[in-house]
Protein backbone atom coordinates (compact mmCIF):
# COMPACT_ATOMS: atom_id res chain seq x y z
CA UNK A 1 0.00 0.00 0.00
CA UNK A 2 1.57 3.26 -1.13
CA UNK A 3 1.29 6.42 0.96
CA UNK A 4 -1.28 7.75 -1.51
CA UNK A 5 -3.35 4.55 -1.29
CA UNK A 6 -3.08 4.66 2.48
CA UNK A 7 -4.33 8.25 2.45
CA UNK A 8 -7.34 7.34 0.32
CA UNK A 9 -8.27 4.18 2.21
CA UNK A 10 -7.54 5.86 5.53
CA UNK A 11 -10.20 8.44 4.74
CA UNK A 12 -12.59 5.62 3.92
CA UNK A 13 -11.94 3.93 7.27
CA UNK A 14 -12.33 7.18 9.21
CA UNK A 15 -15.59 7.82 7.38
CA UNK A 16 -16.72 4.28 8.27
CA UNK A 17 -15.92 4.84 11.96
CA UNK A 18 -17.66 8.22 11.98
CA UNK A 19 -20.73 6.66 10.38
CA UNK A 20 -20.66 3.88 12.97
CA UNK A 21 -20.56 6.48 15.76
CA UNK A 22 -23.64 8.12 14.27
CA UNK A 23 -25.54 4.87 13.70
CA UNK A 24 -24.53 2.63 16.63
CA UNK A 25 -27.82 3.27 18.45
CA UNK A 26 -29.72 1.70 15.53
CA UNK A 27 -28.16 -1.76 15.92
CA UNK A 28 -29.35 -4.52 18.27
CA UNK A 29 -27.11 -4.05 21.30
CA UNK A 30 -26.43 -7.76 21.76
CA UNK A 31 -25.16 -9.60 18.68
CA UNK A 32 -27.76 -11.99 17.26
CA UNK A 33 -25.51 -14.45 15.49
CA UNK A 34 -25.37 -18.13 16.44
CA UNK A 35 -22.10 -19.77 17.50
CA UNK A 36 -19.99 -20.43 14.40
CA UNK A 37 -22.09 -18.22 12.14
CA UNK A 38 -19.39 -15.59 11.54
CA UNK A 39 -16.69 -18.15 10.86
CA UNK A 40 -18.93 -20.08 8.45
CA UNK A 41 -18.97 -17.02 6.17
CA UNK A 42 -15.17 -16.83 5.96
CA UNK A 43 -13.17 -18.64 3.24
CA UNK A 44 -11.66 -21.93 4.44
CA UNK A 45 -8.22 -20.95 3.14
CA UNK A 46 -6.27 -17.66 3.07
CA UNK A 47 -6.08 -15.75 -0.24
CA UNK A 48 -3.05 -16.43 -2.40
CA UNK A 49 -3.10 -12.90 -3.78
CA UNK A 50 -3.97 -9.54 -2.32
CA UNK A 51 -7.56 -8.35 -2.55
CA UNK A 52 -8.94 -4.86 -3.21
CA UNK A 53 -9.43 -2.79 -0.07
CA UNK A 54 -13.07 -2.31 -1.00
CA UNK A 55 -13.58 -6.06 -0.51
CA UNK A 56 -12.23 -5.83 3.02
CA UNK A 57 -14.61 -3.04 3.99
CA UNK A 58 -17.52 -4.81 2.33
CA UNK A 59 -16.89 -7.92 4.44
CA UNK A 60 -16.66 -5.78 7.55
CA UNK A 61 -20.18 -4.56 6.79
CA UNK A 62 -21.63 -7.90 5.77
CA UNK A 63 -19.82 -10.41 8.03
CA UNK A 64 -18.20 -8.64 10.96
CA UNK A 65 -20.75 -5.97 11.90
CA UNK A 66 -23.65 -8.44 12.39
CA UNK A 67 -21.43 -10.33 14.83
CA UNK A 68 -20.63 -7.30 16.98
CA UNK A 69 -22.06 -6.74 20.44
CA UNK A 70 -22.16 -2.96 20.51
CA UNK A 71 -20.31 -1.91 23.65
CA UNK A 72 -20.54 1.70 22.45
CA UNK A 73 -24.32 1.68 22.26
CA UNK A 74 -25.94 4.17 24.64
CA UNK A 75 -28.19 1.28 25.70
CA UNK A 76 -25.30 -0.96 26.74
CA UNK A 77 -25.69 -1.36 30.51
CA UNK A 78 -23.87 -4.68 30.93
CA UNK A 79 -20.65 -5.62 32.73
CA UNK A 80 -18.81 -2.27 32.91
CA UNK A 81 -18.26 0.75 30.65
CA UNK A 82 -15.81 0.34 27.77
CA UNK A 83 -15.46 3.81 26.42
CA UNK A 84 -14.00 5.25 23.28
CA UNK A 85 -13.91 8.78 21.94
CA UNK A 86 -12.77 10.62 18.85
CA UNK A 87 -9.59 11.98 20.46
CA UNK A 88 -8.68 8.55 21.83
CA UNK A 89 -9.21 6.84 18.47
CA UNK A 90 -7.02 9.42 16.75
CA UNK A 91 -4.34 9.09 19.42
CA UNK A 92 -4.39 5.32 18.94
CA UNK A 93 -4.14 5.78 15.17
CA UNK A 94 -1.14 8.03 15.59
CA UNK A 95 0.46 5.45 17.89
CA UNK A 96 -0.06 2.76 15.25
CA UNK A 97 1.32 5.02 12.54
CA UNK A 98 4.46 5.83 14.50
CA UNK A 99 4.97 2.16 15.35
CA UNK A 100 7.11 3.01 18.38
CA UNK A 101 8.50 0.12 20.43
CA UNK A 102 8.80 1.73 23.86
CA UNK A 103 10.50 -1.03 25.84
CA UNK A 104 13.43 1.24 26.80
CA UNK A 105 13.78 4.98 27.17
CA UNK A 106 16.40 4.74 24.41
CA UNK A 107 13.97 3.07 21.99
CA UNK A 108 11.29 5.71 22.55
CA UNK A 109 12.26 8.74 24.66
CA UNK A 110 9.00 10.59 23.95
CA UNK A 111 6.97 7.42 24.52
CA UNK A 112 8.49 7.02 27.97
CA UNK A 113 8.53 10.63 29.11
CA UNK A 114 5.00 11.43 27.96
CA UNK A 115 3.73 8.37 29.82
CA UNK A 116 5.52 9.35 33.02
CA UNK A 117 4.23 12.91 32.78
CA UNK A 118 0.60 12.00 32.04
CA UNK A 119 0.57 9.46 34.86
CA UNK A 120 1.77 12.22 37.19
CA UNK A 121 -1.02 14.44 35.87
CA UNK A 122 -3.50 11.78 36.91
CA UNK A 123 -2.13 11.72 40.45
CA UNK A 124 -3.15 15.38 40.63
CA UNK A 125 -6.44 14.88 38.80
CA UNK A 126 -7.62 12.07 41.10
CA UNK A 127 -5.92 13.46 44.25
CA UNK A 128 -3.96 10.23 44.66
CA UNK A 129 -1.31 9.96 47.38
CA UNK A 130 1.89 11.91 46.54
CA UNK A 131 3.87 8.69 47.01
CA UNK A 132 2.62 7.62 43.58
CA UNK A 133 4.36 10.52 41.82
CA UNK A 134 7.41 9.71 39.69
CA UNK A 135 9.28 12.61 41.29
CA UNK A 136 9.68 10.57 44.46
CA UNK A 137 10.33 6.87 45.01
CA UNK A 138 7.12 5.71 43.29
CA UNK A 139 5.51 6.31 39.93
CA UNK A 140 3.00 5.12 37.40
CA UNK A 141 2.97 3.01 34.28
CA UNK A 142 0.33 2.06 31.71
CA UNK A 143 -0.51 -1.64 31.74
CA UNK A 144 -2.92 -3.28 29.34
CA UNK A 145 -5.49 -4.21 32.01
CA UNK A 146 -6.02 -4.31 35.76
CA UNK A 147 -5.33 -8.05 35.58
CA UNK A 148 -1.74 -7.33 34.57
CA UNK A 149 -1.46 -4.70 37.29
CA UNK A 150 -2.59 -7.20 39.91
CA UNK A 151 -0.05 -9.75 38.69
CA UNK A 152 2.80 -7.22 38.75
CA UNK A 153 1.82 -6.10 42.24
CA UNK A 154 1.75 -9.70 43.45
CA UNK A 155 5.16 -10.42 41.92
CA UNK A 156 6.61 -7.39 43.68
CA UNK A 157 4.97 -8.49 46.94
CA UNK A 158 6.30 -12.02 46.53
CA UNK A 159 9.85 -10.82 46.01
CA UNK A 160 9.68 -8.38 48.92
CA UNK A 161 8.39 -11.12 51.23
CA UNK A 162 11.17 -13.54 50.18
CA UNK A 163 14.00 -11.01 49.85
CA UNK A 164 14.23 -11.87 46.16
CA UNK A 165 14.63 -15.60 46.72
CA UNK A 166 11.43 -16.53 44.88
CA UNK A 167 12.92 -15.26 41.61
CA UNK A 168 16.19 -17.08 42.24
CA UNK A 169 15.04 -20.44 43.61
CA UNK A 170 11.32 -20.64 42.84
CA UNK A 171 8.28 -19.65 44.84
CA UNK A 172 8.53 -21.13 48.33
CA UNK A 173 5.68 -23.11 49.84
CA UNK A 174 3.75 -21.17 52.44
CA UNK A 175 3.17 -17.74 50.89
CA UNK A 176 -0.44 -16.61 51.29
CA UNK A 177 -2.60 -13.94 49.67
CA UNK A 178 -5.97 -12.45 50.67
CA UNK A 179 -9.00 -10.96 48.96
CA UNK A 180 -12.75 -10.83 49.46
CA UNK A 181 -15.22 -13.16 47.79
CA UNK A 182 -16.21 -10.16 45.64
CA UNK A 183 -12.69 -9.49 44.33
CA UNK A 184 -12.04 -9.85 40.62
CA UNK A 185 -11.15 -13.27 39.22
CA UNK A 186 -7.80 -11.83 38.12
CA UNK A 187 -6.58 -12.14 41.71
CA UNK A 188 -6.86 -15.92 41.59
CA UNK A 189 -5.32 -16.00 38.13
CA UNK A 190 -2.40 -13.92 39.43
CA UNK A 191 -1.70 -16.27 42.35
CA UNK A 192 -1.67 -19.17 39.89
CA UNK A 193 0.73 -17.47 37.48
CA UNK A 194 2.98 -16.20 40.28
CA UNK A 195 3.31 -19.69 41.74
CA UNK A 196 1.60 -18.84 45.02
CA UNK A 197 -1.20 -21.27 44.19
CA UNK A 198 -4.99 -21.08 44.40
CA UNK A 199 -5.03 -23.05 47.65
CA UNK A 200 -2.98 -20.29 49.26
CA UNK A 201 -5.44 -17.55 48.32
CA UNK A 202 -7.69 -16.81 51.29
CA UNK A 203 -11.07 -15.79 49.87
CA UNK A 204 -12.75 -13.97 52.74
CA UNK A 205 -16.55 -13.76 53.12
CA UNK A 206 -18.30 -10.40 52.92
CA UNK A 207 -21.32 -9.08 54.76
CA UNK A 208 -24.45 -7.32 53.46
CA UNK A 209 -22.37 -4.42 52.09
CA UNK A 210 -20.24 -6.93 50.08
CA UNK A 211 -17.02 -5.34 51.36
CA UNK A 212 -13.85 -6.92 52.69
CA UNK A 213 -14.20 -7.64 56.42
CA UNK A 214 -11.08 -6.29 58.13
CA UNK A 215 -11.67 -8.45 61.22
CA UNK A 216 -11.87 -11.57 59.06
CA UNK A 217 -8.70 -10.49 57.27
CA UNK A 218 -6.84 -10.01 60.54
CA UNK A 219 -7.99 -13.40 61.81
CA UNK A 220 -6.93 -15.16 58.60
CA UNK A 221 -3.48 -13.55 58.70
CA UNK A 222 -3.03 -14.56 62.34
CA UNK A 223 -4.08 -18.16 61.60
CA UNK A 224 -1.58 -18.39 58.75
CA UNK A 225 1.26 -17.00 60.84
CA UNK A 226 0.49 -19.51 63.62
CA UNK A 227 0.62 -22.26 61.00
CA UNK A 228 4.07 -21.11 59.88
CA UNK A 229 2.98 -19.50 56.63
CA UNK A 230 4.07 -16.12 55.25
CA UNK A 231 1.27 -13.66 54.38
CA UNK A 232 2.52 -11.46 51.55
CA UNK A 233 -0.32 -9.84 49.61
CA UNK A 234 -3.78 -8.34 50.12
CA UNK A 235 -6.00 -7.07 47.30
CA UNK A 236 -8.72 -4.57 48.20
CA UNK A 237 -11.23 -3.30 45.65
CA UNK A 238 -12.69 0.09 44.81
CA UNK A 239 -15.84 -0.90 42.95
CA UNK A 240 -16.29 -4.67 42.77
CA UNK A 241 -17.55 -5.99 39.46
CA UNK A 242 -20.62 -7.68 40.94
CA UNK A 243 -22.01 -4.90 43.08
CA UNK A 244 -19.69 -1.86 43.03
CA UNK A 245 -18.66 -2.37 46.66
CA UNK A 246 -15.81 -0.24 48.02
CA UNK A 247 -13.59 -1.99 50.54
CA UNK A 248 -12.54 -0.14 53.74
CA UNK A 249 -9.05 0.84 52.61
CA UNK A 250 -8.12 2.54 55.86
CA UNK A 251 -8.86 -0.44 58.11
CA UNK A 252 -7.32 -2.91 55.66
CA UNK A 253 -4.30 -0.69 55.15
CA UNK A 254 -3.61 -0.40 58.86
CA UNK A 255 -3.55 -4.19 59.14
CA UNK A 256 -1.20 -4.51 56.17
CA UNK A 257 1.18 -1.87 57.51
CA UNK A 258 1.25 -3.50 60.92
CA UNK A 259 1.81 -6.96 59.44
CA UNK A 260 4.29 -5.90 56.76
CA UNK A 261 2.04 -7.13 53.94
CA UNK A 262 1.79 -5.59 50.46
CA UNK A 263 -1.59 -3.89 49.88
CA UNK A 264 -2.76 -3.58 46.30
CA UNK A 265 -5.93 -1.61 45.56
CA UNK A 266 -7.87 -2.48 42.41
CA UNK A 267 -9.81 0.61 41.40
CA UNK A 268 -10.50 -0.55 37.85
CA UNK A 269 -14.24 0.00 38.05
CA UNK A 270 -14.74 3.14 40.13
CA UNK A 271 -11.32 4.75 40.45
CA UNK A 272 -12.19 7.23 37.69
CA UNK A 273 -14.96 8.65 39.87
CA UNK A 274 -12.27 10.36 41.97
CA UNK A 275 -11.92 12.91 39.19
CA UNK A 276 -14.81 14.54 41.06
CA UNK A 277 -13.98 15.76 44.59
CA UNK A 278 -17.38 14.66 45.92
CA UNK A 279 -16.66 11.03 44.96
CA UNK A 280 -13.16 10.80 46.40
CA UNK A 281 -14.53 8.90 49.38
CA UNK A 282 -13.76 5.81 47.28
CA UNK A 283 -10.06 6.39 47.94
CA UNK A 284 -10.22 7.03 51.69
CA UNK A 285 -7.20 5.26 53.16
CA UNK A 286 -5.41 4.83 49.82
CA UNK A 287 -2.29 6.45 51.28
CA UNK A 288 -1.67 3.12 53.07
CA UNK A 289 -1.48 1.16 49.80
CA UNK A 290 1.71 -0.12 48.18
CA UNK A 291 0.12 -0.17 44.72
CA UNK A 292 -3.02 0.98 42.98
CA UNK A 293 -4.61 0.79 39.56
CA UNK A 294 -7.62 2.13 37.68
CA UNK A 295 -8.82 1.82 34.09
CA UNK A 296 -9.28 4.95 31.97
CA UNK A 297 -10.56 2.54 29.30
CA UNK A 298 -13.62 1.88 31.47
CA UNK A 299 -14.97 5.29 32.39
CA UNK A 300 -12.71 8.00 31.00
CA UNK A 301 -13.28 7.98 27.25
CA UNK A 302 -10.02 6.16 26.50
CA UNK A 303 -10.04 3.20 24.12
CA UNK A 304 -9.09 -0.22 25.41
CA UNK A 305 -6.41 -1.01 26.51
CA UNK A 306 -5.25 1.46 29.16
CA UNK A 307 -4.77 0.64 32.85
CA UNK A 308 -2.88 3.10 35.04
CA UNK A 309 -0.81 1.23 37.63
CA UNK A 310 0.99 3.03 40.46
CA UNK A 311 3.51 1.92 43.07
CA UNK A 312 4.72 3.79 46.13
CA UNK A 313 8.16 2.14 45.86
CA UNK A 314 9.17 1.48 42.28
CA UNK A 315 12.33 -0.25 43.48
CA UNK A 316 10.34 -3.25 44.70
CA UNK A 317 8.61 -3.61 41.34
CA UNK A 318 11.81 -3.20 39.31
CA UNK A 319 13.72 -5.71 41.42
CA UNK A 320 10.95 -8.25 40.82
CA UNK A 321 10.76 -7.78 37.05
CA UNK A 322 14.09 -6.48 35.74
CA UNK A 323 16.29 -8.63 33.51
CA UNK A 324 19.01 -6.91 31.48
CA UNK A 325 20.57 -8.98 28.70
CA UNK A 326 23.53 -7.59 26.80
CA UNK A 327 21.51 -6.61 23.76
CA UNK A 328 19.37 -4.21 25.83
CA UNK A 329 22.25 -2.43 27.56
CA UNK A 330 22.72 1.24 26.63
CA UNK A 331 24.19 4.44 28.02
CA UNK A 332 20.86 5.96 29.06
CA UNK A 333 19.91 2.92 31.13
CA UNK A 334 23.35 2.71 32.72
CA UNK A 335 23.19 6.38 33.68
CA UNK A 336 20.27 5.71 36.01
CA UNK A 337 18.66 8.95 34.83
CA UNK A 338 15.79 7.37 32.85
CA UNK A 339 12.84 5.04 33.32
CA UNK A 340 12.83 1.81 31.31
CA UNK A 341 9.22 0.66 31.46
CA UNK A 342 10.14 -2.86 30.38
CA UNK A 343 11.06 -3.29 34.08
CA UNK A 344 7.54 -2.32 35.18
CA UNK A 345 5.59 -5.02 33.30
CA UNK A 346 5.73 -8.70 32.34
CA UNK A 347 6.21 -8.29 28.55
CA UNK A 348 9.29 -6.69 27.06
CA UNK A 349 7.59 -4.72 24.31
CA UNK A 350 5.06 -1.95 24.75
CA UNK A 351 2.98 0.36 22.61
CA UNK A 352 2.74 4.15 22.79
CA UNK A 353 -0.49 4.04 24.80
CA UNK A 354 0.12 7.39 26.47
CA UNK A 355 -0.82 9.22 23.27
CA UNK A 356 -4.50 8.33 23.45
CA UNK A 357 -4.65 9.16 27.16
CA UNK A 358 -2.91 12.49 26.52
CA UNK A 359 -5.26 13.29 23.64
CA UNK A 360 -8.33 12.64 25.81
CA UNK A 361 -7.15 14.70 28.77
CA UNK A 362 -6.16 17.62 26.57
CA UNK A 363 -9.33 17.47 24.45
CA UNK A 364 -11.86 17.29 27.30
CA UNK A 365 -9.96 18.85 30.18
CA UNK A 366 -10.57 17.97 33.79
CA UNK A 367 -13.93 19.76 33.85
CA UNK A 368 -15.19 17.91 30.77
CA UNK A 369 -14.32 14.53 32.25
CA UNK A 370 -15.90 15.51 35.57
CA UNK A 371 -19.11 16.46 33.77
CA UNK A 372 -19.24 13.01 32.14
CA UNK A 373 -18.85 11.20 35.48
CA UNK A 374 -21.43 13.39 37.23
CA UNK A 375 -23.99 12.85 34.49
CA UNK A 376 -23.59 9.08 34.59
CA UNK A 377 -23.95 9.03 38.37
CA UNK A 378 -27.05 11.22 38.07
CA UNK A 379 -28.63 8.79 35.60
CA UNK A 380 -27.82 5.75 37.74
CA UNK A 381 -29.25 7.45 40.82
CA UNK A 382 -32.43 8.23 38.90
CA UNK A 383 -32.75 4.55 37.99
CA UNK A 384 -32.10 3.50 41.60
CA UNK A 385 -34.89 5.85 42.68
CA UNK A 386 -37.34 4.25 40.26
CA UNK A 387 -36.49 0.81 41.60
CA UNK A 388 -36.90 1.97 45.21
CA UNK A 389 -40.27 3.55 44.43
CA UNK A 390 -41.76 0.47 42.72
CA UNK A 391 -43.21 -2.13 45.14
CA UNK A 392 -42.57 -4.94 42.62
CA UNK A 393 -38.81 -4.32 42.56
CA UNK A 394 -36.04 -4.07 45.12
CA UNK A 395 -32.47 -2.82 45.27
CA UNK A 396 -30.11 -5.40 46.80
CA UNK A 397 -26.88 -3.44 47.29
CA UNK A 398 -25.82 0.15 47.93
CA UNK A 399 -25.56 2.22 44.75
CA UNK A 400 -23.33 5.20 45.55
CA UNK A 401 -22.15 5.73 41.97
CA UNK A 402 -23.08 4.36 38.54
CA UNK A 403 -23.92 0.68 39.17
CA UNK A 404 -27.35 -0.43 40.40
CA UNK A 405 -27.99 -4.02 41.56
CA UNK A 406 -31.68 -4.86 41.72
CA UNK A 407 -34.23 -7.62 41.15
CA UNK A 408 -37.92 -8.25 40.77
CA UNK A 409 -39.52 -9.34 44.04
CA UNK A 410 -40.16 -12.84 42.75
CA UNK A 411 -38.17 -15.95 41.89
CA UNK A 412 -34.68 -16.30 40.45
CA UNK A 413 -36.21 -17.99 37.42
CA UNK A 414 -38.44 -15.02 36.71
CA UNK A 415 -35.58 -12.55 37.08
CA UNK A 416 -33.56 -14.61 34.62
CA UNK A 417 -36.49 -14.65 32.21
CA UNK A 418 -36.82 -10.86 32.51
CA UNK A 419 -33.14 -10.38 31.71
CA UNK A 420 -33.27 -12.72 28.74
CA UNK A 421 -36.35 -10.97 27.36
CA UNK A 422 -34.76 -7.52 27.62
CA UNK A 423 -31.54 -8.67 25.96
CA UNK A 424 -33.39 -10.53 23.20
CA UNK A 425 -35.25 -7.34 22.31
CA UNK A 426 -32.03 -5.79 21.02
CA UNK A 427 -33.02 -2.49 22.60
CA UNK A 428 -30.79 -2.83 25.69
CA UNK A 429 -28.23 -5.16 27.19
CA UNK A 430 -27.85 -5.89 30.92
CA UNK A 431 -26.03 -8.64 32.80
CA UNK A 432 -26.53 -10.40 36.12
CA UNK A 433 -24.68 -11.56 39.20
CA UNK A 434 -25.48 -13.47 42.39
CA UNK A 435 -25.56 -11.71 45.73
CA UNK A 436 -26.52 -13.53 48.91
CA UNK A 437 -27.31 -16.55 46.78
CA UNK A 438 -29.96 -14.68 44.79
CA UNK A 439 -30.08 -13.94 41.05
CA UNK A 440 -29.54 -10.19 40.71
CA UNK A 441 -29.76 -7.86 37.71
CA UNK A 442 -27.11 -5.19 37.13
CA UNK A 443 -27.49 -1.87 35.32
CA UNK A 444 -24.22 -0.02 34.85
CA UNK A 445 -24.34 3.48 33.36
CA UNK A 446 -21.13 4.62 31.73
CA UNK A 447 -21.24 4.70 27.94
CA UNK A 448 -20.28 8.04 26.47
CA UNK A 449 -23.57 8.70 24.66
CA UNK A 450 -26.01 7.37 27.27
CA UNK A 451 -28.75 9.87 28.11
CA UNK A 452 -31.80 9.89 30.38
CA UNK A 453 -33.97 8.63 27.51
CA UNK A 454 -31.91 5.45 27.22
CA UNK A 455 -32.07 4.72 30.95
CA UNK A 456 -35.81 5.42 30.95
CA UNK A 457 -36.29 3.07 27.99
CA UNK A 458 -34.37 0.32 29.80
CA UNK A 459 -36.60 0.67 32.87
CA UNK A 460 -39.71 0.41 30.71
CA UNK A 461 -38.32 -2.67 28.97
CA UNK A 462 -37.67 -4.32 32.35
CA UNK A 463 -41.17 -3.59 33.61
CA UNK A 464 -42.77 -4.79 30.39
CA UNK A 465 -40.68 -7.99 30.51
CA UNK A 466 -41.76 -8.53 34.10
CA UNK A 467 -45.39 -8.26 33.04
CA UNK A 468 -44.96 -10.76 30.21
CA UNK A 469 -43.18 -13.31 32.40
CA UNK A 470 -45.70 -13.23 35.27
Amino acid sequence: MTPEEFRRHGHEVVDWIARYMEEVEQYPVLARVAPGEVRAQLPPHPPQHGEPFASLLRDVDEIILPGITHWQSPSFFAFFPANRSGPSILGDLLSSGLGVQGMLWATGPACTELETHVLDWLVEMLALPPAFLSTGTGGGVIQDTASSATLCALLAARERATNGNANRTGTPVGLTAYASDQAHSSVEKAVRIAGVGSENLRVLPTGPARTLDSAALEAAIHADRVAGRTPCFVCATVGTTSSGAVDPLGAVGEICRREGIWLHVDGAMFGTAALCPEYRFVHAGLELADSYCFNPHKWMLVNFDCDCFYVADRGSLIRALSILPEYLKNQATESGAVIDYRDWQTPLGRRFRALKLWFVIRSYGVSGLQALIREHVRLAQAFAGWVDADPDWERVAPAPLSLVCFRHRSSDARNQAILEAVNASGSAYLTHTRLGGRYVLRLCVGQAETRLAHVTAAWELLREAAGRTA
